[in-house]
């Protein structure tokens, strides 16, 4: 499964129930993240300094860009519930988006950070310490505690369908995957080899990097209205087309509005009928695609079936 996507099924549910089960997950799985990175990252920090680990404190880091990830999250999950005003027509869950690049943006400063310390120690492998045996013990309980809370906050992402939630959960999963390899690089030191520290301290360093281009590249194209998936845009086509008196469908076009979705289409009915019997075809419609889909808002525009579409041509 591609880490920046969440799954969605065509089971009816109702959109402001949706986004208050998001919401109150959210706080609850982000707030159990923030003490367990507020621990680790005082334990790895200080442990790394007194047994002389460069890699054990390199993943204090990284654990510490997640307690700070965590609040970022925490506020955007506060304002993207805000109700749509006059500065924002479609309502504030781009938020969330938002947040999403600015963790991105975290993610890829502390990785080229990393990068540039652990290159800095490679310059001068003579002047690398043996570790002490206290900084293993911590790298696997720190890997036991974030593989442990990626697997929590992925199930809670999934059941309340959030990509912000599933990003920070592969987040977690990335630290997991740090204190493994800093984990590795500390028996390596250990068994004689010094400069296996800072090599683990490398690779995280490039996996924190690459995570935070990852999450902040996807983020921006959303804020550049990117359109949703081919299958879902299919779903949300099956539905206007089963819906009575809609004879075809065209210029159907999303946008995504943090985890929702905003549609424009052109609806083809019979043209003998009247508007008020157009519009409530209309206004149907809309309720059946709110109602069977992640989507916030439907704007339509009525056509006659079977008649030149003169929408596209130049003004005269």
């Amino acid at each position: 499964m591609n880490p920046h996507q969440t799954e969605y099924d065509d089971n009816v549910h109702d959109t402001e129930s949706l986004v208050a089960q998001r919401a109150a997950a959210a706080t609850r799985s982000t707030w159990v993240s923030v003490v367990v990175n507020l621990a680790l990252t005082l334990l790895q920090i200080a442990t790394g300094i007194l047994a002389k680990s460069q890699g054990l404190i390199a993943d204090g880091i990284h654990s510490l860009s997640d307690l700070v990830a965590d609040f970022v999250v925490l506020v955007a999950n506060h304002h993207s519930q805000k109700d749509a005003d006059a500065d924002h027509p479609y309502g504030h869950q781009r938020f969330e988006t938002g947040a999403s690049l600015a963790l991105g943006a975290l993610l890829l400063a502390v990785g080229l950070g990393m990068l540039w310390s652990a290159f800095t120690k490679l310059e001068a492998p003579a002047s690398i310490p043996t570790v002490h045996l206290s900084a293993l013990w911590v790298a696997l309980g720190a890997l036991v505690a974030k593989e442990t809370l990626f697997r929590y906050m992925l199930a809670v992402a999934k059941r309340v369908k959030s990509s912000m939630l599933v990003a920070n959960a592969w987040h977690a999963r990335s630290d997991a995957a740090s204190s493994l390899v800093v984990a590795i690089g500390i028996v390596g030191n250990l068994a004689g080899f010094p400069i296996f520290d800072p090599i683990a301290a490398l690779i995280v360093g490039f996996m924190v990097s690459r995570m935070g281009w990852s999450f902040g590249w996807d983020a921006l194209h959303d804020l550049m209205d990117r359109a949703v998936d081919d299958e879902e845009v299919a779903a949300i086509r099956a539905t206007l087309l089963e819906t009575p008196g809609v004879e075809n469908v065209h210029d159907l076009r999303t946008r995504k509005m943090g985890d929702m979705i905003v549609v424009d289409v052109h609806l083809e009915v019979d043209a003998a009928q009247t508007v008020e019997a157009g519009h409530n075809i209309a206004v149907a419609a809309r309720n059946r695609v709110m109602q069977r889909h992640r989507v916030i808002n439907l704007l339509t525009h009525i056509d006659p079936a079977q008649r030149p579409d003169l929408d596209h041509q130049p003004p005269p």
